[in-house]
This record gives C-alpha cells, sequence and structure tokens, in this order.
C-alpha cells in the first residue's frame, strides 16, 4: 500500500522526491517528449532515479503535459518501492 507517505495532497513527483531524500538518491530528473500524431502533439515524461530511465505508461494532450509527469513520478516510485524492500536482511542476488 502507498497510502504510507502521509497527507493524500502530495504529488506522485513529491513522494518520489521525498523516497529518493530518504533513500539518500540523486534527486528525479524528469524529461518531457513530444511525438506529432497527425494535427496534434502528444506529451509523455520520463524521469531518471537510481540511473535508470523510467517511461510514463501514457501519452497526454499538451494541455496536461503535467499529468505525463505525474505518471512517470508514479511509476518510478512503485518501481522503487518494490525495488527496495524496507527489511535490510534480504539480499537480491
Amino acid at each position: 500500500s502507498y497510502s504510507s507517505y502521509g497527507s493524500g495532497a502530495a504529488t506522485w513527483q513529491e513522494r518520489l522526491e521525498e523516497k529518493c531524500r530518504e533513500a539518500q538518491l540523486h534527486p528525479p530528473v524528469f524529461q518531457i517528449m513530444s511525438d506529432r500524431r497527425g494535427g496534434r502533439t502528444a506529451w509523455s515524461s520520463t524521469v531518471t532515479v537510481q540511473g535508470q530511465n523510467i517511461a510514463a505508461r501514457f501519452w497526454y494532450d499538451g494541455q496536461h503535459v503535467h499529468n505525463a509527469k505525474e505518471d512517470a513520478a508514479e511509476v518510478a516510485l512503485k518501481h522503487l518501492v518494490g525495488s527496495n524492500p524496507s527489511s535490510p536482511q534480504q539480499s537480491r542476488s
């Protein structure tokens, strides 16, 4: 469950930044990308955390490009939490 991050008002980007601070990782770096689709442009985002480039799941209209960053942050946070179990005795081989 990801509800243990305190205030529900925090954005996924804020939660990801906080998780990186806690884990003493470099802050996440977001990159916006666009793709011309017919007469419109679709927007998405990637975020780099721990040297890994993690892509948002969806493409968005230009006026909702902030959602692309939120989407990428959510995917990255879930990845980070899933790949870093809090029990220190567990080792990854």
